[in-house]
Parts: C-alpha cells; sequence; structure tokens
C-alpha cells in the first residue's frame, strides 16, 4: 500500500461519462484524489483521466469491473487503497437502465438490474466499510425520482432503484455512527434519447415546478455537499429534481 494521501479519496463507479464524470470533475476540483471506474467506457475514461491528471499529477486510478460480478467488487475498493492509501467516499453512481415492459422482460434483466443497480452498492459498501469507518467517510447513492413512482414500461428499473433507497437506509444504520450514507434521486437533468421516455421542454415545465431541466452538475454539487459538507445527514435521499415529485 502506497503511504497515505493527505487528500481524501473517493471511488466513483460509473465515472467515464454523463453524471459520473461531473461527480468526478467536482470532487477532483475540490481536492479529492479518485479511484474511477468504468465496464466499457474505456475511451471516454481515459480522456477525462487525463483531463484531471492535467490539473493534479497522481491523483487519478482507471478501474475496470462489471459490477453484476459481485466477486469483482472488493478489488476495487482494495485498489483505490493500494493506490492512495484511504478512501474517504464511495458514490455508487453506475446504474442500468433501459425499457423492460411487462410483457418483453425477462428473468436474466430482473437479475441484471438488481446486480447493478442494488446488489452491487452494497457489497461495495460493505468492501469498505473498514477503510470507511476508519475516516468517518461517507457514501452517496445515485437513486431516482423514480423509485417513488412507477415510471411506464421501466418496470426493473424504478424496482431496482426502489431497492437501492432501502439499501441507503439499510446501510446508514449498519454503518452508522462513523458513517454516513445518503441518495440522490436525481429528476430530469439530461435529456433522453430513448424516444420511450423522452420529454419535450413543453412537457418537461408541465412536470417540473421549476420547469426547466436540472443539470448533471446538480447532482454533482449535491454529491459533494452530501459527502463533505452535510455532517448531521445519514439515511437521507436527497431529491435534486426541480420539484419533480410533486408532479408524478
Amino acid at each position: 500500500m502506497h503511504e497515505s494521501s493527505p487528500r481524501p479519496a473517493a471511488l466513483i463507479t460509473g465515472a467515464a461519462r454523463r453524471v459520473g464524470a461531473v461527480i468526478a470533475r467536482t470532487l477532483h476540483a475540490a481536492g479529492y484524489d479518485l479511484a474511477l471506474h468504468c465496464h466499457a467506457s474505456w475511451a471516454e475514461l481515459d480522456q477525462l483521466i487525463g483531463e484531471l491528471e492535467a490539473s493534479r499529477r497522481d491523483s487519478t486510478i482507471a478501474l475496470q469491473a462489471d459490477l453484476a460480478d459481485v466477486d469483482s467488487l472488493p478489488g476495487l475498493v482494495e485498489a483505490a487503497l493500494a493506490r492512495f492509501g484511504r478512501l474517504d467516499a464511495l458514490v455508487n453512481n453506475a446504474a442500468q437502465f433501459h425499457a423492460t415492459p411487462l410483457a418483453d422482460a425477462t428473468a436474466a434483466q430482473w437479475d441484471t438490474f438488481l446486480a447493478v443497480n442494488a446488489r452491487a452498492p452494497w457489497f461495495l459498501a460493505r468492501a469498505a466499510a473498514a477503510t470507511l469507518r476508519d475516516s468517518h467517510g461517507a457514501i452517496v447513492n445515485i437513486v431516482d425520482v423514480y423509485a417513488e413512482r412507477p415510471l411506464p414500461n421501466h418496470g426493473l428499473y424504478v424496482i431496482s432503484k426502489a431497492a437501492l433507497a432501502m439499501v441507503t437506509k439499510v446501510l446508514a444504520v449498519e454503518l452508522g455512527p462513523q458513517v454516513r450514507v445518503n441518495g440522490i434521486a436525481p429528476g430530469n437533468v439530461l435529456w433522453s434519447t430513448n424516444p420511450v421516455k423522452a420529454e419535450t421542454p413543453q412537457l418537461l415545465a408541465e412536470r417540473t415546478t421549476l420547469q426547466r431541466q436540472g443539470s448533471p452538475q446538480d447532482i454533482a454539487t449535491a454529491a459533494l455537499f452530501l459527502l463533505r459538507d452535510a455532517t448531521y445527514c445519514s439515511g437521507v435521499i436527497l431529491p435534486v429534481d426541480g420539484g419533480r415529485l410533486l408532479h408524478i
């Protein structure tokens, strides 16, 4: 193991692109060293790491794993510890997402959704528990506003995110008082390319109190707050949705 870094270190799953990459940039700018995970988005992860290393050398490590493979999960924590000597934060951002209409959904899809979206955060938290207790660290799970409401034709996704919401609360109890565990429930922060789910600006305005789309930066800012600043919050799932939950 390397000598422990003086800077806090975070492990982020699904960090190569979209919301995960913005969380990575935000935590890095706040002084975190980063263990950045991807499954298949190596090109995007390489580009992100190049950008972050240009800003601060020796501050990142790239990790790859299929989160559905539960046996691979402890290795992510071990690699982060070997590189930085510490772990202060875990961000479970990676997620399986696609439509699964009732008539077409398969048992294999059920297993994959639950494995990636709920089981992996649980077992990553367990693998990281000892070091997070040592650092009095924190976990943030990226849930979804639709963990509380059905999204048509996306049953397996919303079921898995509802499971993740309960994982968040259970971990808060199991890992307290040393480790804080919270979640973020994003609303519409990226335009969807999925025609089953896509919204027009008019629909977005009708369904959101603030009548505008959010951004990945809104999620990243909330993640930094929950990891670093919200020192008396645990077991909270923070909606970052512009008031979406009031309309669905």
